[in-house]
């Protein structure tokens, strides 16, 4: 493809992106409230999951093709835009720290199940190569572990066993829509997953101009995929975080990019059953071992600052919001001057 001809499907496809996911953000409101799901579920695994397609498929096409730097690059550097949008989006919200007004405890679990699988990640690396068929073993564990996580925090959120502390900034998830003559479940999932599916191929669309777009300035695979095609793929959930925040579904939007990301560690394990050449996890460069690190340490901040639960700090923002931003700068900083 050529650069011009990127540059306008890129900014064609945003814009669908901005539209689509601005409708799927309210209409996932009512989908949760509708079938008893809860914004937590539906927002951390089902448009989670949906949203990182783009980026799943990017990763899983470098790795196939023997990119696995862009491959790890791009999933992991999906993680640290994302977090970074969250912090950006606490920005936007006046009343409070979002990460006080939107405590709960599936975003809890889903954030620490976040941390174990990108320490699992680590873990691998260091440990000696297995590959069985071409995949590391360790790659099929994630996956597993994982799903358990998962039937974890749903069984979590019907237990309730913490509570956060209800304040006057609390924005607690509560049943907004009811079925009736108006407003039919069946019709809600229909629409719930047509605009999923508009806004999974904008954002495949969009990754792919992005790697066009950043092909053109000759940098490392590194910088392409964790800055350049890890923030086209994080778009969507951009644009349905914002729209949740402004809609009063904050359980929703922070969710969103906690399942997301989540869902994004999976993209090692698929990379790694794609790459035909071994196990993918003893490829790792030293950047890319970077950007683990600094993802980890920016889902432990984020954690910390759903239970710390700071009404108002740092220019009108969270401690953790604030310091979300800066590792993001400064750690690519480094990576780009490395």
């Amino acid at each position: 493809m050529e650069l011009p001809a990127a540059i306008i499907l890129f900014v064609i496809f945003t814009a669908v992106i901005g539209i689509a996911g601005t409708r799927l953000s309210k209409t996932a409101d009512q989908f949760a409230d509708l079938t008893g799901l809860g914004e937590a579920l539906v927002g951390g695994v089902l448009i989670g999951s949906i949203d990182s397609l783009a980026g799943t498929i990017t990763s899983i096409t470098a790795a196939y093709q023997n990119h696995p730097e862009l491959a790890i690059s791009n999933a992991l550097g999906g993680i640290l835009a994302q977090t970074t949008f969250l912090a950006l989006a606490d920005i936007s919200y006046k009343k409070a720290n979002l990460e006080h007004a939107a405590a709960s405890y599936p975003n809890l679990m889903q954030g620490t199940l976040l941390i174990i699988m990108l320490s699992f990640i680590l873990l691998v690396t260091f440990a000696p190569e297995l590959s069985v068929g071409g995949t590391n073993p360790a790659s099929i564990l994630m996956i597993i572990g994982y799903i358990f996580g998962v039937r974890m925090i749903w069984k979590a959120g019907k237990r309730a066993m913490w509570v956060p502390k209800s304040t006057a900034s609390t924005v607690e998830d509560l049943v907004l829509y009811v079925e009736g003559r108006n407003l039919n479940k069946r019709r809600v999932a229909i629409k719930f997953f047509i605009l999923a599916a508009i806004v999974a191929f904008s954002g495949f669309v969009v990754a792919e101009t992005g790697i066009v777009i950043a092909a053109e300035t000759k940098l490392s695979e590194t910088i392409v995929g964790g800055l350049f095609t890890g923030v086209a793929t994080a778009l969507p959930e951009l644009i349905i975080t914002f729209t949740a925040v402004r809609q009063g579904a904050l359980t929703l939007a922070v969710s969103n990019i906690i399942g997301g990301n989540t869902f994004d560690v999976l993209c090692v394990a698929f990379s790694d059953i794609a790459y035909l050449n071994g196990s993918i996890y003893h490829v790792l460069a030293r950047a890319q071992l970077l950007i683990i690190a600094m993802t980890l340490m920016q889902v432990s901040i984020l954690v910390m600052g759903l239970l710390d639960r700071e009404k108002h700090g740092i220019a009108g923002i969270g401690w953790e919001s604030f310091l979300i931003i800066v590792l993001f700068a400064g750690g690519y900083t480094i990576v780009f001057f490395s």
